[in-house]
C-alpha cells in the first residue's frame, strides 16, 4: 500500500491506533503536527470522572501524549498552514460540510499540504472535499 510513500503525516486517530495498525499502512517515516499534540493533550483533561475506570483511562492517555512527545518533533503549525486552513475551510463550506466542527482535522490536513505529505487516516471520510489540496491514505482500522 505505501511503497511509494516513504514519509507521510499522521492523523490523531493513527497516533492513537497505530501499535495495532500494520506496519505496510503506514509509512516508513511518520511525522506527526503540533495539532496532533494539542489533540492528545486536551484528551487528557477531557477525560471525565474520579472512580477507577476515568483514572486508568486519563492514564493510559498521559502515558500516549508522553510516549508520543518523546518520540517525535512535530511539524509546527505556521503561518503557510495558517493560508491553507483558510482554503481547506472554503473547500469544505463549498461541499456543504461546516468547517469548524472539523477545524483541528483540517489544521493536521493543512500541515500535511504545505510541508507536501500525504496524510494517512483512520476516518478518510473527515477529509472529504480536500481532494484537490492534499492526498489522503484511508488506513483500516484495527
Amino acid at each position: 500500500m505505501t511503497g511509494d510513500r516513504v514519509r507521510g503525516l499522521v492523523d490523531t486517530n493513527i497516533v492513537i491506533l497505530r501499535r495495532s495498525i500494520p506496519a505496510a499502512s503506514l509509512p516508513l517515516e511518520i511525522a506527526i503536527s503540533a495539532i496532533t499534540l494539542a489533540e492528545l493533550s486536551a484528551g487528557v483533561h477531557l477525560a471525565r470522572g474520579d472512580d477507577g475506570v476515568a483514572r486508568s483511562e486519563r492514564a493510559a492517555r498521559v502515558a500516549l501524549l508522553q510516549q508520543v512527545e518523546s518520540e517525535f518533533s512535530p511539524i509546527q503549525f505556521d503561518a503557510r498552514a495558517a493560508r491553507m486552513f483558510g482554503r481547506m475551510c472554503a473547500a469544505v463550506a463549498s461541499i456543504g460540510r461546516t468547517p469548524r466542527r472539523r477545524a483541528t482535522d483540517l489544521m493536521i490536513a493543512a500541515t500535511a499540504a504545505v510541508e507536501g505529505l500525504p496524510l494517512f487516516t483512520a476516518n478518510p471520510t473527515d477529509f472529504a472535499g480536500l481532494e484537490d489540496l492534499v492526498e489522503v491514505v484511508p488506513v483500516p482500522r484495527p
